[in-house]
């Protein structure tokens, strides 16, 4: 069976990129830069939501599913720079060759991630392989929006019509699996400048697990898992986690149904 990859990045302004292209003295602080850049957006299209390549990626959270194995993580620790959690993020899917999964992850997650990594020079041949070394590449790749090499869960259950996009939150609480639990992406920064970069992390966990318990309903609800082995794999899930220690998973668990 290939291994299944889930992943969820987390994003701060790139206040350092930001200076470059307002071309700000080194006098401006981070916190500055950001809100000219909060400001500069709102003006052009009523949101402060940056551009995504004004991103810079502060954690990088997953879960694999490999053999009789499952275990949800964050990329390197509190102190990795960004150029090492996303090239662990490139060597793992060159390590494993697995479908990857994500929610919004076509219209969010991996073009931050392509532009991050050419701006800190990284590489991940596999990733970019589009059948020129693996035949079988051409026909399922990680980049075609219609190939299921990476799952975009969201994409894919709203018929890539984005008027029909459903925030994980709901999807995952609706399912009756836990959802959000005291932070979302809007936090993210304020978070960050608090130097609260493990709350960060943890809520990126969570977002993780919370994909893969509604990808499992997928799976079930598309027949490629049965009632019985769905519940299997379900409670394999719930049996890793509460093998862990952070508080995060004890809220966690404590919410799901």
């Amino acid at each position: 069976m290939m291994p299944t990859l889930i992943f969820d990045i987390e994003t701060i302004p790139d206040t350092e990129g930001l200076r470059t292209l307002y071309n700000l003295p080194d006098s401006v602080t981070p916190a500055e830069i950001a809100n000219i850049a909060f400001h500069q957006r709102r003006q052009h299209n009523g949101s402060d939501f940056l551009s995504l390549h004004q991103h810079r990626v502060c954690a990088i959270s997953c879960a694999l599913r490999e053999g009789n194995q499952f275990r949800v993580w964050t990329l390197g620790d509190a102190q990795s720079t960004e150029a090492e959690i996303i090239q662990r993020f490139f060597d793992g899917i060159e390590k494993y060759t697995p479908q990857i999964v994500s929610w919004n992850g076509g219209g969010f997650d991996l073009p931050v991630l392509h532009y991050r990594a050419m701006i800190n020079q990284i590489q991940a041949p596999r990733y970019w392989d589009l059948g020129e070394d693996d035949k079988d590449f051409k026909w399922n790749n990680y980049i075609s929006r219609y190939h299921m090499r990476h799952l975009d869960l969201m994409d894919v259950l709203a018929m890539f019509n984005a008027r029909a996009n459903a925030p994980l939150d709901e999807i995952a609480q609706l399912c009756g699996f836990p959802g959000k639990l005291g932070m979302d992406g809007s936090k993210v920064w304020g978070a960050y400048q608090a130097g609260e970069i493990e709350a960060i992390r943890n809520y990126c966990e969570t977002d993780v697990a919370n994909t893969y318990l509604v990808f499992l309903r997928f799976q079930l609800m598309r027949g490629h898992l049965s009632p019985v082995d769905y519940e299997k794999e379900v409670q394999l899930v719930r049996d890793t986690l509460s093998g862990y220690s952070g508080e995060h998973w004890q809220e966690f668990l404590k919410a799901w149904k």
